[in-house]
């Protein structure tokens, strides 16, 4: 895993467009089936917008029709934090970056085999990084 990146608020707001802060930093959720990665079908692997880790392949990527890009599995466990969420009256847990800390989504257990998990995830918190050898 990569070395943690610290920064304060206004080196964050450098970064980060307002709406990436607004997610990213805030955890704030994006409107569902209205996000950049929710249809994408293109090969590749989709980084932490904030830190550039990876953390998913398109390879797990699959239509939970949720509203937002869902993951059955990360490329490594290692590069998330994995956190109880209370708000909104619903227990969930919230996954992060684990390099920057960055809000990334929610993980459910509804998800298809075979890790039965759905990482549903803010397509503003992620870029991807499409493969070219199509």
């Amino acid at each position: 895993m990569s070395e943690k990146i610290q920064l304060n608020e206004q080196e964050w707001k450098e970064r980060l467009t307002p709406e990436q802060y607004k997610i990213l930093r805030q955890g704030g959720t994006e409107p569902p089936f209205a996000n950049m990665y929710v249809n994408e079908k293109r090969d590749g692997t989709y980084r932490c917008a904030g830190c550039g880790t990876e953390l998913f392949s398109s390879d797990t990527k699959y239509d939970s029709k949720s509203g937002w890009p869902s993951f059955w599995d990360p490329i490594d466990k290692d590069r998330l934090i994995f956190e109880e969420d209370r708000s909104f009256g619903m227990v969930r847990v919230e996954v992060k970056c684990a390099t920057c800390e960055g809000h990334l989504g929610h993980l459910f257990d509804d998800g298809p085999n075979p890790t039965g998990m759905r990482y549903c995830m803010n397509s503003v918190a992620m870029e991807l990084d499409p493969n070219d050898d199509r």
